[in-house]
């Protein structure tokens, strides 16, 4: 029971960042029917900008409190990301929007890669030691453990998904977002700036996917150029798996996701292996770099688990739990 309660913790924090980066997919797809697969990149601009700042306060001999120094690097990375966001919209998926459905797909790989090489000159390939300045706590639960960080970012995730539900279902923006997303063309001819709105939204996922490099950054304890490839993977299975399309499907998906995959990992990985269990504590991945190569999201047997998923609700609910049938707009 204990392993279960430490399992159960470890996967709602996960799914928590799974859910928070499932959310930009779920949004940009329900608009506009597109799987901007750059979007985990996104998470890793974010990370690499926050650790940028947040190293350089912290070397600065700053009498700043270490929590107002993470603050800071978070809000530079979220007007970074969505700079990063607004430019992806505007320069190479707006001239597409009426391309075969092939085309933008392409586009969104080929923004993948080069935001990774562009990260890559910018930051080296190295893994970069995320500065770990924030004192974080044990606290004991039953037979289990929870830190600081791990509560900090269950509650800002659920705080996230509240705030971002509040946008969509009562203000004018989420209106015109709900009408875009309906039919384009009539919501164009009802005055909404369609345009704007596809804008904003992948602003919106942006901003959220930088918090989200940040929280991965601070409780992996690791950054690296090439971390937001299978984040984004996983965290499309979650939208996948809740509903692509539908935002309480994103958050339900990113937390049965995480919670699956840290009670299949618990129960049939290999923990012996400390480098293959490095999310169940930030310090622990500092020590799982190996001939330059990091395991960030734990062990082959967790990717495994998450890929399963993906396959059986393709295979028996191509909807997603929550989902609503979208072959016909296909």
């Amino acid at each position: 029971m204990d392993i279960f309660l430490q399992q159960i913790i470890n996967g709602l924090t996960l799914g928590s960042v799974y859910a928070i980066v499932a959310l930009g997919y779920t949004m940009v797809y329900g608009i506009v029917q597109l799987i901007n697969f750059a979007h985990g990149e996104v998470v890793m601009v974010g990370a690499m900008v926050a650790l940028w700042v947040i190293t350089a306060l912290a070397g600065s001999g700053t009498t700043l409190p270490p929590l107002v120094i993470v603050l800071i690097g978070t809000l530079c990375a979220i007007p970074a990301c969505m700079a990063v966001g607004y430019a992806m919209e505007r320069i190479a998926y707006r001239p597409l929007r009426n391309a075969p459905r092939l085309a933008p797909l392409i586009t969104a790989i080929g923004i993948s890669i080069i935001l990774q090489h562009l990260a890559m000159l910018i930051w080296s390939r190295n893994p970069l030691a995320f500065p770990q300045i924030i004192s974080n706590p044990v606290f004991h639960l039953g037979g289990a453990t929870i830190s600081g960080v791990q509560i900090a970012i269950i509650s800002l995730s659920l705080l996230m998904m509240a705030a971002l539900t509040l946008l969509v279902y009562r203000t004018k923006l989420g209106v015109a977002m709900r009408a875009t997303s309906e039919n384009p063309e009539i919501a164009g001819l009802m005055g909404i700036d369609v345009n704007r709105v596809i804008s904003i939204t992948f602003v919106i996922g942006a901003a959220l996917a930088a918090v989200a490099g940040v929280m991965v950054g601070t409780y992996y304890g690791i950054a690296h150029y090439t971390m937001g490839a299978l984040l984004g993977m996983k965290a499309f299975s979650a939208a996948v798996l809740g509903g692509i399309g539908n935002l309480a499907g994103a958050m339900l998906g990113g937390m049965l996701l995480g919670v699956v995959e840290a009670l299949g990992t618990g129960y049939i990985g290999n923990l012996t292996d400390l480098c293959h269990v490095s999310w169940i504590s930030s310090d622990l991945a500092e020590r799982c770099a190996v001939d330059g190569h990091v395991i960030l999201f734990g062990s082959n047997y967790q990717d495994v688990f998450a890929f399963v998923v993906l396959i059986l609700v393709l295979v028996f609910r191509p909807s997603g739990l929550l989902g609503e049938r979208v072959s016909d707009r296909a």
